[in-house]
């Protein structure tokens, strides 16, 4: 069995920078991508930024330019460095990762941790 466990969501206000972390762990040959997602209040969730295991980035539009996605494969760990953070950007963050085991690839999610921007 696959764990992705989140970290680092917080309260923070218009401007202001936080750092989620998300760890997987169990039987795992590769990770590729990783992810997160967000879904904030009332809205589905939608796509932040993913990267693979070669380090190629995606970014969705709101964020780029604010936000940086980055790993340690060595870790089996995704970061996700948000700057200027706008109250918009206010959400449940979800850890995502396709896992390759011995036996089959498949899609997990972490159980999302808190991101509130306001004044």
């Amino acid at each position: 069995q696959v764990q992705l466990v989140e970290s680092g969501g917080a309260s923070v206000q218009p401007g202001g920078s936080l750092r989620l972390s998300c760890v997987a762990s169990g039987v795992i040959l590769s990770l590729n991508p990783m992810g997160w997602y967000r879904q904030g209040p009332g809205k589905q969730r939608e796509l932040v930024a993913t990267i693979t295991s070669g380090g190629t980035t995606n970014y969705a539009d709101a964020v780029k330019g604010r936000f940086t996605i980055s790993r340690d494969n060595a870790k089996n760990t995704v970061y996700l460095q948000m700057n200027s953070l706008k109250p918009e950007d206010t959400a449940v963050y979800y850890c995502y990762a396709r896992v390759r085991g011995y036996v089959r690839t498949s899609d997990y999610w972490g159980q999302g941790t808190q991101v509130t921007v306001s004044s």
